[in-house]
């Protein structure tokens, strides 16, 4: 029997891109699979992204484009209302897909929803087919988020007031300090919003996680022995993004720094690198440049500037570098150092030159980090980042830490971000850089297991096999 899954990602980059590599796996673990991808479209960088996948991917994935129009939200808590809106424009979308006059046309089997589109499980329910959940978090941060919604209907956040509380968090080993909560978990004004999507995963009929079962064992067994509500986790990943970036400009600056790159000695490079939302102040890129001149190691640096709104607006270039940096740094620094703008993460990663990762701690940045076998130094920015660097830090001891509490969130409009010393980022890139640390080794052994997961019989293998029988089997 052929069987039809429809995907509907959030329009950002990285989840749609997230969202092809999660439908191309399935569609080469079983031949009579086929996925139509509904993709939002707001403004030329999709559309172009589209383009390039619509030329490379597997005749067996469709992409159907509907217009966002002028109902893009421009904070987090439009989400919803946003997502309400585009519901006629995807049940019109299914509706054309659906060929009942066609004899050997697949049958419709399910709706796989982002995190952010849990409101198209009432168009899954309309067309009477089940919703199943792509969620690109970890498993952890899963965990903690399904935690925390319990705790807010059972009206129980008062000991959030409290700032030195630890929590004990079911997805983690060990207490979790209020400190490195999520500033989206602490406000009034934003979990509600989180706490409602929660409520929405509970209604699926189960939740695909881009981790494994070897990074992150407790975590997964919460999952699936925890509340009766929690439908069936499958552990997936690591689902990555490892294709070059399109286009000739970018080409150009790809070859510029493998050049670069290629002339430094194995493991001697620290790559500092925030991704597509990060950006700093004048005086931060101040601080972080006297600390890469102390520590001595060479450096690659993805330098942007911050934005004044990072959902209106993405993270400039500085114009005039010699004016930011201090006096001669870039004199004193050329040949160990490059100052660049945007990097090809994924190809710097990949290189031999690089012996440390200085990122914002997102989820698809650590695992690629974990999958080229690049220790990390985790600087949380926004989102879930501040509970990924406790997890990685703390929970797994697979990065070093820079610092251990944090304050600001760029995302929710918490412009006012705490300034890092010189001194701190400096102890952690010495930290990161430490060639026969305990560290190092454990993420060396981490990156074997990740290929292992992904293998005939690994347990992401596994596990996908297990999800595309599942629904199979849930078809009404």
């Amino acid at each position: 029997m052929k069987i039809e899954l429809i995907f509907i990602p959030s329009p950002a980059i990285g989840h749609l891109m997230a969202t092809v590599e999660m439908a191309e796996r399935l569609i080469n673990q079983n031949n009579h699979l086929s996925i139509t991808i509904i993709i939002i479209s707001f403004n030329s960088k999709t559309t172009s992204t589209i383009a390039s996948l619509t030329t490379t991917s597997n005749s067996r994935i469709r992409y159907e484009v509907i217009s966002g129009g002028d109902q893009r939200p421009t904070e987090l808590k439009a989400t919803d209302s946003h997502v309400q809106h585009l519901k006629p424009l995807v049940r019109d979308a299914v509706t054309k897909l659906l060929d009942p006059t066609q004899p050997d046309s697949p049958r419709l089997a399910g709706f796989v929803l982002d995190m952010y589109c849990t409101l198209m499980i009432d168009v899954a329910n309309e067309f009477g087919v089940p919703s199943y959940l792509y969620y690109t978090s970890s498993a952890g941060f899963l965990g903690l988020l399904l935690h925390m919604q319990i705790m807010y209907d059972a009206e129980d956040m008062s000991q959030l007031e409290d700032s030195e509380t630890e929590l004990i968090v079911p997805s983690l080993t060990r207490p979790y300090p209020l400190k490195c909560l999520p500033y989206l978990f602490k406000s009034k004004e934003w979990f509600p919003f989180f706490a409602s999507q929660a409520r929405r995963f509970r209604e699926t009929k189960g939740i695909l996680v881009n981790t494994i079962a070897e990074l992150e064992p407790h975590a997964l067994k919460f999952l699936f022995n925890g509340d009766s509500d929690t439908p069936p986790v499958y552990s997936v990943g690591p689902v990555l993004h490892l294709g070059k970036q399109v286009g000739d400009s970018l080409e150009v600056k790809q070859s510029e720094i493998l050049l670069w790159l290629d002339e430094q000695p194995a493991k001697s490079v620290v790559f500092l690198c925030f991704g597509s939302m990060g950006g700093f102040s004048e005086e931060q890129a101040r601080e972080m440049a006297v600390a890469l001149d102390r520590s001595g190691h060479r450096f690659l640096w993805s330098l942007r500037r911050e934005s004044p709104n990072i959902i209106k607006e993405p993270p400039g270039e500085f114009t005039n570098l010699e004016e930011v940096l201090p006096e001669g740094f870039l004199d004193r620094t050329e040949g160990r150092g490059k100052v660049i703008g945007w990097a090809p993460q994924v190809v710097v990663l990949a290189s031999p030159a690089i012996g440390g990762f200085v990122s914002h701690g997102g989820w698809n940045s650590t695992l690629e980090s974990l999958w080229f076998g690049v220790p990390m130094a985790i600087w949380p920015l926004y989102a879930e980042q501040k509970f990924n660097a406790f997890e990685m830090v703390e929970e797994l001891g697979l990065a070093v830490e820079i610092k251990k509490y944090w304050r600001g969130d760029l995302l929710l409009g918490r412009t006012e971000m705490e300034i890092v010393s010189a001194e701190e980022i400096e102890r952690g890139i010495r930290c990161l850089m430490e060639q026969d640390s305990e560290v190092r080794k454990r993420v060396k052994e981490t990156s074997e297991k990740c290929y292992l997961a992904l293998m005939d019989g690994g347990s992401s293998q596994t596990n996908l096999e297990k999800f595309i029988q599942d629904v199979t089997e849930n078809i009404a």
